[in-house]
This record gives structure tokens, C-alpha cells and sequence, in this order.
């Protein structure tokens, strides 16, 4: 069993409502999900299935559409394991930010708060808005940029955005969970941090975070 920190309900919709009905039969097999709720009839589910189970239904198809890589190796989707540092506000609606920094990576995870375990979701009146692309990062990004001498034309290119998210993930603070993930690569590249030091730099949006089972220790 998993611990989720964050499953983006929005790419779990989305993936599902894709997947042909004849082939939900063997992916609910393989992905060991609630048979009672999906191993039926194609043409009418008896119940609608939970985030859960159409969430290890969209896993099991991806592993066998896509050549699925690891956070280092360039791929469409990719899995990861890392001590992520979480940045977001306390406003409902608002993008959420995981880093992390290892020795010769940097990751990046945006996504949107209303989908971390636990996190209210916006008033109905205040719409809901998805932070799941590069804009949202370019804002947080923006934001961060305050005060610092740099110049404006490194905003716009992606060489600058990576510098700014080595930039971010550096001076991130507060405790580092360590946490599995599956997420959508944005961007991919190599920059210069301030510390000096080249690194590769992978954005993405996350499909979900999860507590590692493996202890690490302080």
C-alpha cells in the first residue's frame, strides 16, 4: 500500500476516460485493483470506480504504452525516488512546487494544491485552475526572482527557467521527505547553478507522490 502525499485527480480523469472499455478487464487483472467495482461488464460499470482504483488502473496501462524511464534518464514518463522539499501558499487554488537537489540532478514537480492528500480544494465561486504546465512554473519562478540582479531576458528562455529552478530547489527549506513519484516530463536541459556547478534539470507534473517505504537516515 501506498501513503499518497498528492494524486492529481484532474491526469487521472483524463487518462482513464482514454483508456478503450475492452481493455479494462486485463489492466484491472494486472493492476490488482477493486474487482468487484471494475471487472464487469464493459458496457455498464456497476459503480463508479475510486481515485484509487482508476489511479492503478492508469499506472498499469502506462507501463505498458510507454517505455518508462527513472528521474535520470530522459523519458515522456518517469519515476523517481528522492528527498522532495514541498513549496506552495496557503491560498486555496494556488501551484505547488517539490524539489529536489541530488548530486548530479535537479527535479522540479509542479502541480496544483487542491490535489495534495489532505488540502481543501477552492470555493466554487473562486473556479478551479490547473498548475500542471510551464506557465505556472514561470510564475512561481517570477515571484522567487524578486530582488535578485538578473537580467529580464533570462525569464523568457529556457535556459534561464532551469537556472532559476536549480535557483529555487537550492535555497528551498524546511524538512525533505523522501518520496516516490510518477510524473510527465515539461522540460528537460543542463545549467549552471549558483553554486557554480552544472547539473541536469527535469521538470515535470506529477501523476502522484508517495512516502518511500525505504527508511533513510538523518
Amino acid at each position: 500500500m501506498r501513503y499518497y502525499l498528492y494524486v492529481s485527480r484532474a491526469k487521472v480523469d483524463m487518462l482513464f476516460g482514454q483508456i478503450p472499455r475492452k481493455l479494462l478487464p486485463q489492466l484491472v487483472t494486472e493492476a490488482r485493483a477493486d474487482l468487484k467495482v471494475l471487472s464487469v461488464s464493459v458496457r455498464q460499470p456497476r459503480e463508479e470506480p475510486t481515485l484509487y482504483d482508476r489511479l492503478s488502473v492508469v499506472e498499469t496501462h502506462l507501463d505498458r504504452e510507454y517505455d518508462i524511464g527513472w528521474m535520470t534518464e530522459p523519458a515522456r514518463w518517469f519515476r523517481g525516488e528522492s528527498g522532495l522539499r514541498t513549496a506552495v501558499t496557503g491560498m486555496p487554488g494556488s501551484p505547488v512546487l517539490m524539489t529536489c537537489v541530488d548530486e548530479d540532478i535537479v527535479v522540479a514537480l509542479i502541480g496544483s494544491s487542491h490535489h495534495l492528500v489532505g488540502r481543501e480544494e477552492p470555493a466554487a465561486e473562486l473556479g478551479r485552475v490547473g498548475h500542471s504546465w510551464l506557465p505556472a512554473l514561470h510564475a512561481l519562478l517570477e515571484e522567487s526572482r524578486a530582488g535578485r540582479e538578473t537580467p529580464d531576458t533570462e525569464a523568457l528562455d529556457s535556459d534561464g527557467t532551469l537556472r532559476d529552478v536549480i535557483a529555487f530547489a537550492q535555497h528551498a527549506t524546511g524538512p525533505a521527505t523522501w518520496c516516490e513519484f510518477l510524473a510527465r516530463q515539461l522540460l528537460r536541459g543542463r545549467a549552471t547553478g549558483p553554486d557554480g556547478r552544472e547539473r541536469d534539470v527535469v521538470v515535470a507534473t506529477p501523476l502522484y507522490v508517495a512516502m518511500s517505504d525505504e527508511i533513510q537516515e538523518a
